[in-house]
Parts: structure tokens; C-alpha cells; sequence
């Protein structure tokens, strides 16, 4: 009986822009190399190669095919659902660029399930995900990009964003499922200690976290130099940030 073999592991992100240089890409390559076990391909949907390590796939972002007038910002991720992804094959996990991975994050793509998310912190009595790090078939849900394409005005007016849109359409279907809550800590929510005591105590990693996400107005840079571009928590340095956000 010949061997099944294994379905290729494709860890996606995406970079358009100015907005994140390069370091960002090559950072988040090298975290992925320290914290993923086995072979993988790294890709990059971006219309800015410069800079960016040899070891990353480097390809254009998909057109989001909108009607004229309707601006693009804000959903283009969901180009990562074409049927066909620049002949990509295999189980993707999308992460944003300004992730810090410090833990092994082999289990992502372990847990059972066609498409996964962050359950977001904010309102968890809402479905709604946070799309900083999900995982799926490449190709496998095309219908939901399709869609989008076909009513995306309407869409617009019913949910704020792609993530909104992205984790409705998934319920629907009855495909929708989270991470282990403690896998995927917010910066802004679980690392900064509670006001007053972060005026004294420094930033810390949640138990259990592989990934913390940055939203917000702070990314890993602010959080290693204590900067936090007005959001109204303040935080000390977060020095160990350096160990981990490096290539």
C-alpha cells in the first residue's frame, strides 16, 4: 500500500505598501524557522520585494477585483482564498507581519478543522475572529472570496471588516472553529500589566502564548522601547521583545 503523503505546509503573509519594511518579512521568516517543526514554504503576496530574504517566496498580491469606486483597504487579505493562489497547494497559515512568535508553533497545524482563527478578545460574545493568524486549504474556499466580489458594497454596509465578514461566512457554513484561547495572546490586553502596576512592572508573556498579536497602534518596535503612540495603556519596555522579534 504506497504512502499518503504529507500535505505541504505554507505559512503566508502579505506586505503592501510602505507601511512595514522589509525586517518585517525576514523577522517573521526567522521566527517561523526557530518555532516550526519540519519542512515548510514561506510566501510572501507582496508588491515590494526589496530587501527581503532569499529563502521567501516573493509574489504578487491577487487583484480584489472590486466594482469602480470601492477602495480596496482593509480587505485584501481574502485574496488569500483564490481558488488558485499562484498554483499554491497544501494547508496554509496566514500570519500578519507584525506577529511575535515565541513559542512552537507546529501545533497550528496540528488541531482538526477546515478553517481557523483567533476568537477575538474584545467582545468574545461575538463570532467574530481575529484574522492575525488563521489557517486553511489553500483553494478550498473560493466561494467566500467570490462573493465578496460579487457584493461587496452591500457587505461593506453589513460588517466593519474582512475579519468580520470572514468569520460570518465560516459560521455559516459550519466551519468556523478558534484556537486554544491561550495560544494567541493580545499585547495590548494580556501582556501589559493591569494600570497602576504598569507604571512598575514590566510587560510580560502570557502562560501558555506561541503568538502574541499586536493591534492597535503598537507593534513590536513601540513594545521593545516602551512607546505607546497614544493608546491609553501605558507599558515599560518590554526588553525581552528583542529575543524573539530578531532574525
Amino acid at each position: 500500500m504506497q504512502e499518503k503523503k504529507a500535505t505541504e505546509r505554507v505559512i503566508l503573509c502579505m506586505k503592501w505598501g510602505t507601511k512595514y519594511g522589509p525586517e518585517y518579512v525576514n523577522r517573521l521568516y526567522a521566527m517561523v524557522a526557530r518555532h516550526l517543526r519540519g519542512p515548510f514554504k514561506f510566501v510572501c503576496l507582496t508588491d515590494r520585494s526589496e530587501g527581503i530574504r532569499a529563502e521567501v517566496q516573493c509574489l504578487p498580491i491577487p487583484e480584489l477585483k472590486l466594482p469602480p469606486g470601492i477602495p480596496e483597504r482593509g480587505w485584501t487579505k481574502l485574496t488569500t482564498f483564490e481558488a488558485d493562489l499562484h498554483g499554491l497547494k497544501g494547508t496554509a497559515l496566514f500570519l500578519d507581519l507584525d506577529v511575535v512568535i515565541v513559542d512552537d508553533i507546529t501545533p497550528f497545524f496540528e488541531v482538526p478543522g477546515e478553517f481557523l482563527i483567533i476568537h477575538d478578545w474584545k467582545r468574545p460574545w461575538r463570532i467574530t475572529g481575529n484574522s492575525s493568524v488563521y489557517r486553511f486549504e489553500l483553494g478550498a474556499h473560493a466561494d467566500v472570496l467570490a462573493k465578496f466580489r460579487r457584493e461587496a458594497e452591500a457587505i461593506r454596509k453589513q460588517v466593519r471588516n474582512e475579519q468580520a465578514y470572514l468569520s460570518d461566512e465560516m459560521h455559516k457554513q459550519g466551519k468556523l472553529k478558534y484556537w486554544d484561547a491561550s495560544w494567541c495572546a493580545s499585547y495590548k490586553y494580556h501582556c501589559i500589566p493591569a494600570w497602576p502596576t504598569s507604571y512598575w512592572r514590566d510587560p510580560i508573556i502570557p502562560k501558555d502564548a506561541r503568538i502574541l498579536i499586536f493591534h492597535g497602534v503598537m507593534n513590536p518596535p513601540d513594545a521593545l522601547a516602551g512607546r505607546n503612540n497614544g493608546n491609553w495603556r501605558h507599558a515599560r519596555p518590554a526588553h525581552w521583545i528583542a529575543e524573539h522579534w530578531r532574525e
